[in-house]
């Protein structure tokens, strides 16, 4: 949240909420109006991340500087970036691994190989998902109150009225069934129904949880069902992960094993879909660590 322009603290000591918008049954978006008639903008997903809003909601990034973007380990923000872009590179290598059909039939440890480096990328997945689900458990309640009061952390926290805690709680519960699906994956190869118990089924749960998700990060970011907002990184963010959620969810439904044989392209779709997804989520997390050097104070 910030100020139009910049007034004495006593001048916004008081401030009303002249307008809120945002998808039923969520707020994502306030204004404010203090009595010299300046008015605030809060909005959920930069209050949460301390991010730099303007009154029309786009994120404001100050003079780009490379050297925080490579590096800047002080911020939360930064680490959920290229801890998401460790997940999604290690996804991409895998699938692209996978599509050498000759290697993986022929080639001894390659399968094993693939199996890991999924797995491998889905702890990364579940690491940068708690940071955000612990980021959106301590964001304070409040949007006007001063920062600075310590509080205890906390660790899951408990906030369904809240968009940006669902979305992060919906997305770190998908993360622990990609844990599942993908460390089954390297067990040997067994018949049709265990796996789809033991691969599948933890693959539609992980991939229906990250697609909610992703809808509802999008939602809060839009403050609406949709919204086009090409000047808004925080939008290529959530966009570009919505898209990889979407298509995480079409390599769910293609994964399906049969008792009966499937034409080979179904499998092939399946692991291309997966290539795309972890696209997605790479773009959309390697756009974080621009974001992340946006900061606004409340």
């Amino acid at each position: 949240m910030t100020e139009s322009t910049d007034q004495p603290e006593s001048h916004v000591t008081h401030p009303q909420c002249v307008a809120e918008s945002g998808p039923w049954p969520f707020i994502t978006k306030r204004i404010f109006e203090a009595g010299d008639k300046k008015k605030t903008i809060w909005s959920s997903r930069h209050h949460r991340k301390h991010l730099r809003v303007s009154l029309d909601s786009r994120t404001v990034l100050p003079k780009l500087r490379l050297a925080e973007v490579v590096w800047f380990p002080r911020r939360m923000n930064w680490w959920m970036g290229v801890i998401f872009s460790l997940g999604a590179l290690l996804f991409g290598l895998a699938s692209l691994l996978s599509l050498d059909s000759t290697a993986m039939n022929e080639m001894s440890g390659w399968r094993e190989m693939v199996a890991a480096t999924f797995f491998v990328g889905s702890l990364f997945f579940t690491a940068a998902a708690y940071l955000q689900l612990f980021q959106s458990a301590n964001a304070r309640e409040f949007p006007l109150q001063k920062p600075g009061s310590s509080r205890r952390k906390i660790l899951f926290g408990w906030r369904p009225r809240d968009i940006g805690w669902v979305s992060s709680a919906l997305q770190f519960v998908g993360t622990i069934w990609f844990n599942l699906n993908t460390f089954d994956g390297m067990l040997p190869d067994v018949g049709w129904i265990r796996q789809d118990l033991l691969l599948w089924f933890p693959d539609m749960i992980g991939s229906i949880f990250f697609l909610i998700s992703g809808r509802l990060a999008f939602l809060e970011t839009c403050h609406k069902r949709w919204r086009w907002q090409p000047n808004n990184i925080s939008w290529w963010v959530v966009f570009s992960n919505l898209l990889g959620c979407v298509a995480f969810m079409i390599a769910a439904v293609l994964a399906v094993s049969l008792p009966v044989p499937v034409a080979s392209w179904i499998s092939v779709s399946s692991v291309v879909f997966t290539l795309v997804g972890s696209i997605g989520f790479l773009i959309g997390s390697l756009l974080m660590l621009p974001e992340s050097t946006s900061t606004y104070s409340e």
